[in-house]
Order: structure tokens, then sequence, then C-alpha cells
């Protein structure tokens, strides 16, 4: 008999599913590296790595679906049982909003709340250890994107960062 949250094999087995995702990602780069030429081994083409890489693929998720089938895997649904989504949703947010503000307001006053606001509220740590944490790493980001690699960043309306 099969254990609570297992799928002996089925539409419900979430490995299944996964292996069958993984080998159709697998054929479309085997055809993308085709398209592109293939070459030999000793004049690869550009399309070479691709080929091959995708025949690896295709091969670990055939493996994939083969214990799938025999041996079982987990149901979609206890894949997700348990799970709390506050967090993954309030980071989600919070980088939404960060890619809104970047532009008008520029790196350096959209990244260090936003670091500040996930420091304190995705894994609290303590506000004497959170303000600079949050003020210093986005400077030190800022200094070696904007002055060590010469890498323009959006300065936004106050014309800082």
């Amino acid at each position: 008999m099969a254990e609570a949250g297992r799928a002996k094999s089925g539409l419900n087995n979430s490995e299944l599913w996964g292996g069958l995702v993984g080998l159709a990602l697998g054929m479309f780069v085997i055809w993308s590296g085709y398209k592109l030429k293939i070459g030999s081994i000793n004049d690869p083409g550009s399309g070479f790595v691709l080929f091959y890489t995708g025949i690896l693929m295709c091969l670990f998720a055939l493996s994939i679906i083969v214990a799938a089938v025999t041996e079982g895997g987990p149901t979609v649904g206890s894949l997700w049982a348990g799970t709390r989504w506050t967090k993954p949703l309030i980071v989600t947010a919070c980088l939404s909003l960060f890619a809104l503000l970047l532009q008008p307001l520029g790196f350096l006053l959209s990244s260090i709340p936003l670091l500040l606001l996930l420091l304190r509220v995705i894994d609290p740590v303590r506000w004497t250890l959170a303000i600079p944490l949050a003020v210093l790493a986005p400077l030190g980001v800022w200094w070696v994107l904007k002055r060590a690699l010469l890498i323009q960043l959006p300065s936004g309306i106050f014309g800082i960062g």
C-alpha cells in the first residue's frame, strides 16, 4: 500500500510531471542546438554544446520519469501542504515596489528602505544591526558599481546614487 502523500503512478505524481517538463525542456534545447548547426567534434558549430547538453537533460529527465513510474513519488498537493505564503508574498511585493521605485528614486534611495524592510520584517534583526547594514551594504554596492566598475546607475529625482 502506498504511503500517505505519495502517488504510485498517475497524474498526481509530482516527480512524473517534473520529469515530463524536464524532457520537454531538454527536447527544446536539442532543437535549438540543431537549428544553430551542431558541426563536428573537430569543428564544432554554435549549437554543439546546446545539442549535447539537451541530450543529457533528456537522459536525466527520462531517469526521473522511470523512477516516478516504478517507485512513485509525492503527490502534487503534498508538496504544498503546510506552506506559509506570507513571507514569500511580502518579499515579492517589496521587490516589485523596488523595481517600480528604482528609476524615479535612484539606486540608494530605493535600496536602503528595501533592505531595512527585509531585515526587519522577513527575518527580524535588531535595529542596531539592521540600520547600519541597510545603509552600508547599498553604499558599498553603489561604490563598487559606480566608482570601481563605472556602471551607470539610476540617480533618481535627487541626483543621489
